[in-house]
C-alpha cells in the first residue's frame, strides 16, 4: 500500500478535501491521510510515498523531517531542499534568463546589522551605496518587499526617496528588495501543478484578502492567456516547483511576473472561491496519485528544476 500524506497547519478546507478526493478515486494500492509524526530518526522513514507540504516554511522541524523523508524515498511536493535554498530575488534573476518579463529590481542590505555582526562585518560593502543609480534604475513609485518570504508581509508602496529612507529604517534586520511599480490594467494569479496543469485566475491585489479573487470577471484575451500559461510553465519548470502560484501584472499588454515563488499557495475555499477550489483539489489529487505510482522506494523521487539539472549536465 502506498500512502499519500498531507502536512499542513492552520488551513481548514483544502487538506481534508484533498484527502477525500484522493480516496474517492479508489486507486488500487493508494490511500491518502494527514501526516502523523511521533518520532524522526535519521535516515529512517519510508512510511509515505508522497507528502504534500503546506506548512514547513513556517516550522523548521517539519522542514528537517521532510528532508529526511526525501532521503529515504518519499516524493515531497515541493522539493524541501530547493525550497530551503530559494528566494525571491534569485527567482527574478532566473526569470530574466528564461525570457520572462519582470520589473526592475535590486536587493538592499538590511537597515540594521544582523545579530552577532558589527560594522567590521560589512567592510566589503561600499558606504554610501550608489543610491542615485539604484533609484534611477527602479524609479518611483516603487515597492519594497522582503527578498524571501511571502503572504504580503512587510510589503510597502513608496512614492519617493523620502518614503524609502523612512520605511527602510523600519524594516530592521530584514533583507529587502526595491522593485519597480508596474501600473497594471489587469492582474492574474495562476496555479501551476505538476509543471503542466495551469489555472489562470483574475485577481485584484489591492482588495482585502477575502475579496482578491475576481469572480465572473471579463473574458481573458486568448493571446494574453496563452502567453501567461507559457511563462508560468517556464518559471515553474525552471524552479522545479510542482505546486506553485505565479502572479502577473499586465502593462501595455505585457504580463510582468511579479511574484512566482509561492510553494504553499492559498487554497482555502473561503478566499479562492468554489470554482478555483474545485480545480486545485482535483488537480492536486491527480498529481499526487501520479507521483505515488511513479515513486520508487529507497530512491530520490524529488522534482528538480531545469536550472539545477542543466547545471549538473554542464559539469558532467
Amino acid at each position: 500500500m502506498k500512502k499519500i500524506g498531507i502536512l499542513y497547519g492552520m488551513e481548514d478546507t483544502f487538506p481534508q478535501a484533498f484527502i477525500d478526493r484522493v480516496n474517492s478515486k479508489k486507486e488500487k494500492g493508494i490511500i491518502a491521510e494527514a501526516v502523523s509524526i511521533d518520532k524522526v530518526i535519521q535516515n529512517k522513514d519510508g512510511e509515505y510515498a508522497v507528502i504534500i507540504d503546506r506548512i514547513s516554511q513556517d516550522v523548521p522541524f517539519y522542514r528537517a523531517y521532510l528532508k529526511n523523508a526525501a532521503l529515504t524515498g518519499t516524493n515531497v511536493i515541493n522539493n524541501p531542499f530547493w525550497w530551503s535554498a530559494d528566494d525571491k530575488f534569485f527567482n527574478n534573476a532566473l526569470a530574466n534568463t528564461l525570457g520572462v518579463p519582470i520589473p526592475n529590481t535590486v536587493i538592499l542590505p538590511s537597515s540594521e546589522h544582523p545579530n552577532d555582526t558589527t560594522g567590521k562585518s560589512f567592510r566589503n560593502l561600499k558606504y554610501p551605496m550608489d543610491w542615485e543609480s539604484i533609484f534611477n534604475y527602479v524609479g518611483f513609485p516603487a515597492y519594497m518587499k522582503p527578498y524571501a518570504g511571502g503572504g504580503w508581509k512587510n510589503v510597502y508602496r513608496l512614492e519617493n526617496r523620502d518614503d524609502f529612507w523612512e520605511i527602510h529604517k523600519e524594516t530592521g534586520q530584514l533583507v529587502m528588495m526595491l522593485q519597480e511599480e508596474i501600473a497594471f490594467t489587469e492582474y492574474f494569479r495562476v496555479y501551476c501543478l505538476g509543471g503542466k496543469a495551469v489555472k489562470i485566475m483574475q485577481y485584484e491585489p489591492r482588495n482585502q484578502p477575502h475579496l482578491r479573487y475576481v469572480i465572473d470577471g471579463p473574458a481573458i484575451d486568448k493571446k494574453l492567456s496563452a502567453t501567461i500559461k507559457d511563462y508560468t510553465i517556464k518559471l515553474c519548470k525552471g524552479l522545479g516547483y510542482d505546486f506553485n502560484t505565479v502572479e502577473f501584472a499586465v502593462r501595455d499588454g505585457i504580463p510582468y511576473a511579479i511574484d512566482f515563488g509561492n510553494p504553499a499557495p492559498d487554497a482555502e475555499l473561503s478566499s479562492v472561491g468554489a470554482e478555483n477550489f474545485e480545480w486545485v483539489v482535483e488537480e492536486a489529487a491527480n498529481m499526487a496519485i501520479t507521483a505515488a505510482k511513479k515513486q520508487k522506494p529507497g530512491k530520490m523521487n524529488l522534482t528538480w528544476g531545469t536550472f539545477i539539472k542543466n547545471a549538473v549536465e554542464e559539469n558532467n
